[in-house]
């Protein structure tokens, strides 16, 4: 299988990411970055502490940031446990919010793909409109890009009518070229969304992966002509953070992918400020 290298050096993409820190958002002011930025969020909870009640609660959580009134959108999807997809289903039914879930022997990979892909098919039963599935980086990183290919392929075979967001788990790929590799084989395999990180090991997503993925995204884009989105999950406990993200999306893609068809942000650490500093 094709291995693209990246083309830009880790100190051209260092300085990259120093020239996009420097720079804002001029096309939003302030209130509007923060109505957006909520929009596109994915309400997450995904803890062995889970239960029926913490469901509840996010859910409920969820529909309580819409406010026609004030012009404030909810959450895009609120992300849970495969076994809390039907009581979340359930609980946002009467609402836009997506119901998402983590799949595929989340979050390390390892589990026979017949496992994985009846999680796949017991989560989209049970209620699922979003499905992230973590890639086998055991398999990358030993160099069979083709069954790595194959799983992505089978699990988009079965969500036919869902959204398909493929994790790469960014830092345990390492490399620069790795993560584009990577990026690019879930594109190809028909990803809807690539997303860096579970948030279940200490590098999460970083300004230097999603710059790499954006430019993954851009790629494929101007070979193909379509649209994928990006999802920067895994240690975004602050505003300032998520920005940053946005900044490098935007300055890459451009302000078509800053709605919640083609950008998301897992958290759920910030979610209460970012509606409080509305208006």
């Amino acid at each position: 299988m094709y291995q693209p290298e990246y083309p830009c050096s880790e100190e051209e993409l260092m300085h990259r990411i120093e020239a996009s820190a420097s720079h804002v958002m001029m096309n939003y002011d302030e209130q509007s970055l923060y109505r957006l930025m909520l929009s596109v969020i994915d309400l997450t909870t995904l803890e062995g502490t889970d239960t029926p009640y913490r469901i509840e609660s996010i859910c409920n959580q969820a529909l309580a940031f819409a406010d026609r009134n004030r012009n404030i959108a909810p959450p895009a999807a609120v992300c849970v446990y495969v076994p809390f997809v039907a009581q979340a289903k359930k609980l946002l039914q009467d609402s836009p919010i997506k119901v998402a879930t983590v799949v595929c022997a989340f979050p390390s990979g390892q589990a026979p793909v017949e496992l994985k892909l009846a999680e796949v098919k017991y989560a989209i039963e049970a209620g699922a409109d979003e499905i992230d599935m973590v890639i086998s980086r055991g398999k990358f990183l030993s160099g069979s890009l083709q069954e790595v290919f194959d799983e992505i392929a089978a699990v988009r075979e079965i969500c036919a009518n869902v959204t398909l967001k493929v994790i790469l788990e960014t830092g345990e790929l390492g490399s620069a070229s790795n993560i584009y590799r990577a990026s690019l084989l879930s594109m190809k395999a028909g990803a809807d969304f690539i997303k860096s990180s579970t948030g279940k090991i200490t590098e999460s997503a970083t300004p230097r992966s999603v710059m790499i993925m954006a430019d993954a995204i851009k790629h494929w884009e101007e070979r193909t002509q379509k649209m994928v989105g990006l999802k920067p999950a895994g240690g975004l406990s602050d505003i300032r953070s998520a920005l940053f993200f946005m900044q490098i999306i935007d300055e890459i893609l451009g302000n078509k992918w800053l709605n919640n068809r083609f950008l998301r942000l897992g958290t759920s650490r910030f979610a209460n400020i970012l509606a409080q500093k509305i208006n």
